[in-house]
């Protein structure tokens, strides 16, 4: 069926509706209420036909009384709620063991208007139609209880009444909190009781498929609103954000005669998941309004869907069928045994005083039941039933119908403890013994717990847990005019904590465009390496997803945060895994420590060399100018400061941190204070030539030969404070590089390390203005410029030392440090030794005693 044929079907129920105003004669018959006669009487206030005032003079405004001028509509629907009532009464009254020898009636009201809730109870408290305020006309058939429904709102205006006569009233609508209150109502009992697993089971649903993003058709009534609450009440904390709410009216045919116009939905196109909770009528009102049949392959979840009557409606529509194919439903399994074959087998001379079945047969299919004959009317065959009429509409068992049912059980069974009470404390001088007073069943009804013969557990304690069974289908194409629903799981709510959900996903079949599962999400999911940003003023499922920082990763999808990686692991270039850090430092390996390793043992030869060249000369003039013994020492100082360059290259241990500033101190401290003697000795020796007896006995005496032994002792003091307080130690800098750890030397104590380096730095300025105060002295055998130089080169490496080593970082530092270890020392070795290795060498003829004396 295409969508104007979809259009004229509905179209075809309006006029089918509108052709009973035709029968006017039979309105002169009419009346509010029907009954059956029985031992005991239960009220009861049901819309069955369901009316509506068509002008504005027939609203009600309290000033005069109402005209019952009306349009009914959908009247079969509702009269199964009175065939209902017929069903349990006959049913209790054939049972032997429920109320043996009492027959059970009702008094039914049409409780069709929330503006006149009051009217039916008026008129059954003053026993007439026509109702008089606070007047009793007849007690013979009074009720002694009475069960209300569907609408909340109407046994909340009910209940307010009859709490005057403390009359119990059971509810068949749907759970209201309100009406739970014992303070306010406490004579009222609600046969339905709060079940908010159909929501629970929806969010499951969700949940299971990963389904974020979902848009919500609700019917406008008291069901939709606590569907709707139950449903944002949950659906925050599980991270399912809902992208629009579509309130749909639940009176369509009321609106297509006046005009409704309704949202565009065609701009949510990432909304692929429809929750939908009303009656399949109301849906296709909206789509007619909406095109919302243009809008194809959504997955729709009806969460309140009547499995016949939705195959009914799809198999008459094939547009109906491909739109709602790979969708899901909802459906308890909704059972009266029995109920159905009544159905089947009712006839149109079943109930001949009832005038509301009466009306049934004439309105839908246009014959008259005997006795009565209205207008032109044909009369109905005897031996037609509504199994040969195939009315579906009636035949599909409503909720609403086994509350009522459940109701009239309910009552039956209070009555029954009542009755078998009473007998057992009977006594003859009770004169009102037989007399049984609507006050007198309230305790009964307050314990009354049962089960009836669906196995379903019956009881008016709101605070038992009701166990909720739902069975979840898929509606698939069959064949190409015939699509069926199988079912695929289910979902079972013990408690709102205890619910499982069970699904075959081998059997669900999606929508045509889909080949797997579909993704319903605002924004895609941050896979790993990433952590939700979300933006403010936006829901929390459309969100940025935004590159960890660095040492952070994120190894699961859609990350809150991301997390940092330990010390001794740093995180891969894709942000969502920590490797582990790799161990390094100044080693041979390294080109750089190769390069100074190599540097430092070249020195070292070229130390040992020239040790050798001036041994194998010390009593030439060259060599014992300038005092022959320092020479030697400063030579050996000098290869050692080249050999202590190695304690900084390779792994660090305790020992190597330990000996790495004692074997650097005291060799540079040695080498500086024989720098110190030697330039001493210079001067002493040049001023023997002056008059003076003082430096005469200073030179004599040896007092240069002091200088060593006294500096040395002052950095060993030095030295020993601060291996005492605070030594050095082996440190891993995680910190310092990105994806390795380098091991260094801690110095401990900063303060000591600095003022060993100043006491060095004192040493070197020494020397150095010593020997440049005597660097013009005749210069033959006199080294003082050599030593003035040396200090020069000395004392610009250590000084350039310093911004680079606090500029540098990890195993630079280290690099520096050997630098200029060796720098400097190559500067005392290269400015004092080279020039006197050249003349011993290459200039043998400088190194005599005649050339100096010629030279002079």
């Amino acid at each position: 069926m295409s969508l104007p044929l979809l259009c004229l079907f509905l179209i075809q129920q309006l006029l089918l509706t509108l052709g009973e105003m035709t029968h006017q004669s039979c309105s002169d018959y009419w009346e509010p209420s029907t009954y059956m006669k029985a031992d005991i009487i239960i009220g009861a206030f049901i819309p069955i036909y369901i009316t509506l005032e068509i002008s504005e003079a027939n609203k009600i405004t309290f000033e005069k009384k109402p005209d019952p001028v009306e349009i009914p509509l959908e009247r079969w629907k509702n009269y199964q709620y009175l065939l209902s009532l017929y069903f349990a009464f006959e049913e209790i009254n054939k049972d032997i063991h429920l109320l043996p020898n009492v027959t059970l009636g009702f008094h039914l009201y049409n409780a069709f208007n929330s503006h006149r809730a009051l009217e039916g109870p008026l008129m059954w408290l003053s026993g007439r139609n026509e109702f008089i305020p606070n007047y009793k006309c007849k007690t013979q058939h009074k009720a002694l209880a009475i069960i209300t429904g569907i609408r909340p709102e109407f046994s909340a205006a009910v209940g307010t009444l009859l709490e005057v006569y403390k009359v119990p009233q059971v509810t068949c609508g749907t759970f209201d909190s309100v009406l739970s209150n014992k303070d306010i109502y406490p004579s009222l009992y609600q046969t339905s009781p709060k079940d908010t697993a159909l929501s629970q089971g929806v969010i499951s649903l969700l949940e299971h498929f990963d389904w974020r993003w979902v848009g919500l058709f609700v019917a406008d009534d008291l069901k939709g609103k606590e569907f709707l609450s139950d449903m944002k009440a949950e659906i925050t904390s599980e991270g399912i954000c809902v992208a629009f709410t579509e309130n749909l009216q639940t009176n369509w045919k009321i609106h297509l005669m006046s005009g409704v116009g309704l949202v565009n939905l065609k701009k949510h196109t990432q909304v692929n998941v429809y929750v939908f909770y009303g009656d399949i009528d109301d849906l296709l009102f909206y789509f007619l309004n909406n095109e919302i049949m243009l809008i194809r392959n959504k997955v729709w979840i009806m969460a309140k869907a009547n499995l016949v009557y939705l195959e009914s409606v799809l198999y008459e529509s094939k547009d109906l069928m491909n739109f709602f194919e790979g969708s899901f439903s909802f459906s308890k399994n909704i059972n009266i045994p029995g109920f159905k074959h009544f159905l089947e087998a009712l006839t149109p001379s079943q109930y001949p005083g009832d005038l509301y079945f009466h009306k049934f047969w004439l309105d839908n299919f246009h014959c008259s039941p005997p006795p009565l004959l209205c207008g032109n009317s044909k009369p109905c065959p005897l031996n037609t039933s509504l199994k040969t009429k195939q009315e579906k509409d009636l035949m599909i068992t409503s909720e609403s119908s086994v509350s009522i049912w459940n109701a009239v059980y309910a009552m039956a069974h209070a009555l029954h403890e009542m009755l078998l009470r009473k007998t057992e404390i009977a006594s003859q001088k009770d004169a009102n013994q037989d007399r049984l007073l609507p006050w007198q069943l309230q305790p009964f009804l307050r314990k009354i717990q049962f089960t009836n013969t669906a196995g379903d557990q019956i009881s008016f304690d709101k605070n038992k847990n009701h166990m909720a069974k739902y069975d979840i289908t898929n509606i698939m194409e069959y064949t190409s005019h015939y699509s069926c629903l199988v079912k695929v799981g289910e979902f079972v709510s013990k408690s709102p904590q205890d619910h499982n959900l069970f699904i075959n996903e081998v059997l669900i079949k999606w929508p045509s465009n889909f080949n797997q599962t579909p993704q319903s999400v605002c924004t895609q999911s941050c896979g790993p390496g990433f952590w939700k940003l979300v933006e403010e003023g936006r829901p929390a499922c459309c969100f940025s997803c935004v590159f960890c920082p660095e040492r952070h990763i994120s190894n699961q999808t859609d990350q809150q945060e991301c997390i940092p990686c330990p010390i001794q692991e740093y995180p891969n270039p894709e942000r969502n895994n920590c490797l582990p850090k790799s161990v390094t430092f100044l080693s041979l390996e390294d080109s750089l420590g190769m390069t100074l390793v190599c540097t430092a043992l070249c020195f070292s030869v070229s130390t040992a060399v020239v040790l050798g060249i001036f041994l194998k000369h010390q009593d030439s003039p060259i060599v014992k100018a300038n005092n022959r013994t320092l020479s030697f020492i400063l030579l050996i100082s000098l290869l050692l400061c080249f050999l202590c360059s190695f304690l900084f290259i390779g792994q660090p241990s305790t020992a190597s941190c330990i000996l790495q500033p004692i074997t650097f101190a005291l060799t540079f401290t040695l080498t500086l204070s024989t720098v110190l003697a030697k330039s001493i000795t210079v001067i002493l020796a040049f001023s023997l030539v002056k008059p003076g007896r003082t430096m005469r006995r200073l030179f004599v005496s040896g007092i240069y030969n002091s200088v060593i032994p006294l500096c040395v002792l002052i950095q060993l003091t030095l030295l020993g404070v601060w291996m005492g307080t605070s030594p050095p130690y082996v440190e891993a800098g995680a910190h310092s590089a990105y994806s390795y750890i380098i091991i260094l030397c801690n110095k401990g104590s900063v303060t000591s390390f600095y003022c060993v380096l100043a006491y060095l730095g004192i040493l070197a300025l020494g020397s150095f203005t010593v020997a440049f105060l005597g660097r013009d002295l005749p210069d033959t055998f006199n080294e003082a410029k050599l030593l003035t130089f040396s200090m020069l080169v000395f004392c610009s490496v250590w000084v350039t030392f310093l911004p680079v080593y606090h500029s540098t970082k990890d195993k630079a530092m280290v690099a520096v440090e050997v630098f200029s270890i060796l720098s400097s020392s190559a500067g005392l070795l290269g400015c004092i030794f080279f020039p006197k290795c050249y003349i011993i060498l290459l200039r043998p003829d400088k190194n005599s005693l005649k050339c100096f004396k010629n030279k002079s």
